[in-house]
């Protein structure tokens, strides 16, 4: 049991250490806490599309009906946006998620997902880790029932309901005229993703979209580096591509890339989306510490308000109810929108973002923006650093904050998530622990890509000495 651990977002491992035995804790675990929390409606356990996920989902499966709850399965793997839609849809005690998201094919994971569909808070997974316990599993006849359900059309229709309420068309969404290229990166999004963009008309190109358990031997993670064939496909002047569309192995993040600017920096996905969405609505948006302050300015704009929460999606979610905000969402290309489940989305975004794009090309809407806000530029780095340094290093980091950072005055220093320096000039520097891996990493924004590098290797040089 001390092999299993829940991060950011739930235990992930390789496995040798994810294994069945380990899981069916996992699962009697879940189950205690369902119980003593009193819900007890089914509980639907998905799972993405490697190849020992749907064993391990069925593994959890038995766990749960064995403890007499009824147990909903998909009917193949599935976006965890899918999963988190159902338990909403159908008022479901809560659900647990096999996968390893944008890890490699040697790893596996697994998630709970509470009655909300919003992800599992601290004292949700910490519950779950104090109660874990080998499986005791009731007699045959007291067990639920195990059944397998189609939860995508569900999910399609909420999408194709949001996004237009949301962008005021009233008579649905309509992309004819647009064609997509959709990279599945081989994950959970094919068949899902794809299908609800032609669903809205547009012409879809696939990649990628087969089932590979090996991810073609890559991490299915859509970063530039992992989208080079897409990039090309919408790059080239002679495409017949307007827009490329990219989600991640368990299709809860999201990629573009446009004919100029290739793969699009989330941060400018962000606020491209909530500009406009506040063409036709209003609201807040939430977005975390490590997200660009063009957000902020674009709010300011429109006399809104931008909360800022520590980085991980959990808080992001948490944040939107409270606030009731019109978006919300994280540089790593996670979001969602108001009116719909409080968990990233990477095929409803699909939706969003081809919408968007058909209104007012990326490009141009971005290029105005900028003129109109000021020139962004981020970046980021990792550092390695062992887990068990990880708070002595930001502990001494306290008592090492400069006065000034590449020639620029530090004027405040948030402590929300690790320690973010804002500077005179508008620029800012931040270094947090990572949730999911041994590193620390080192954030910045600032108005050109020289800048950014300049103040990369300051929080270098800063960070490095203290580890």
């Amino acid at each position: 049991m001390d092999q299993i651990a829940f991060g950011t977002d739930g235990w992930r491992a390789t496995l040798d250490t994810f294994t069945d035995d380990r899981l069916r804790i996992v699962g009697q675990a879940v189950a205690d806490h369902l119980d003593a929390a009193e819900h007890d409606g089914p509980v639907a356990v998905g799972y993405d599309a490697r190849e020992t996920s749907e064993g391990f989902a069925e593994s959890l499966a038995e766990v749960l009906a064995g403890n007499g709850f009824d147990v909903i399965l998909p009917e193949r793997d599935a976006p965890t946006p899918v999963i988190a839609h159902a338990i909403v849809a159908r008022g479901l005690a809560g659900a647990c998620m096999v996968t390893a998201s944008h890890n490699p094919p040697e790893y596996n994971g697994v998630k709970f997902i509470p009655h909300d569909g919003a992800p599992a808070l601290p004292e949700v997974t910490g519950d779950i880790v104090e109660r874990l316990a080998e499986p005791d599993l009731l007699p045959e006849a007291e067990r639920g029932e195990i059944s397998r359900i189609d939860l995508v059309r569900d999910h399609a229709a909420a999408a194709r309901e949001v996004v237009g309420t949301a962008l005021g068309a009233d008579g649905g969404i309509d992309l004819s005229g647009l064609t997509v290229a959709y990279d599945a990166m081989h994950g959970s999004g094919r068949g899902v993703t794809d299908a609800l963009l032609e669903s809205a008309g547009a012409d879809v190109v696939r990649l990628r979209c087969e089932r590979d358990v090996t991810f073609g031997g890559d991490s299915p993670e859509p970063s530039a580096e992992h989208l080079e064939a897409l990039a090309e496909r919408v790059t080239d002047p002679g495409s017949d591509v307007d827009l490329g569309i990219a989600n991640d192995g368990d299709a809860d993040r999201i990629a573009l890339v446009t004919p100029e600017r290739g793969v699009l920096d989330a941060n400018l996905l962000y606020a491209a989306c909530y500009d406009r969405l506040l063409e036709t609505d209003s609201g807040p948006a939430v977005r975390t510490v490590s997200t660009t302050f063009l957000v902020d300015r674009i709010a300011e704009a429109h006399g809104e308000s931008v909360y800022e929460t520590p980085v991980g999606f959990k808080w992001v979610a948490e944040a939107m109810g409270e606030r009731d905000a019109l978006f919300g969402g994280e540089e790593s290309g996670g979001f969602t929108v108001r009116g719909h489940v409080r968990e990233k989305d990477g095929v409803l975004m699909a939706l969003l973002a081809a919408a968007t794009h058909a209104d007012e090309p990326f490009d141009p809407r971005v290029d105005r923006l900028l003129d109109e806000h000021g020139r962004i530029a981020a970046g980021k780095v990792s550092l390695d650093c062992p887990d068990d340094r990880k708070a002595g290093v930001l502990d001494e980091l306290e008592d090492h904050i400069p006065e000034s950072v590449d020639g620029h005055a530090v004027s405040k220093v948030v402590t929300l998530d690790g320690f973010k320096l804002l500077l005179e000039n508008g620029s800012w520097l931040l270094v947090r622990p990572s949730g999911t891996e041994p590193k620390l990493r080192v954030y910045a924004e600032s108005d050109s890509e020289g800048a950014v590098d300049d103040l990369l290797g300051a929080g270098r040089n800063l960070v490095e000495p203290l580890i």
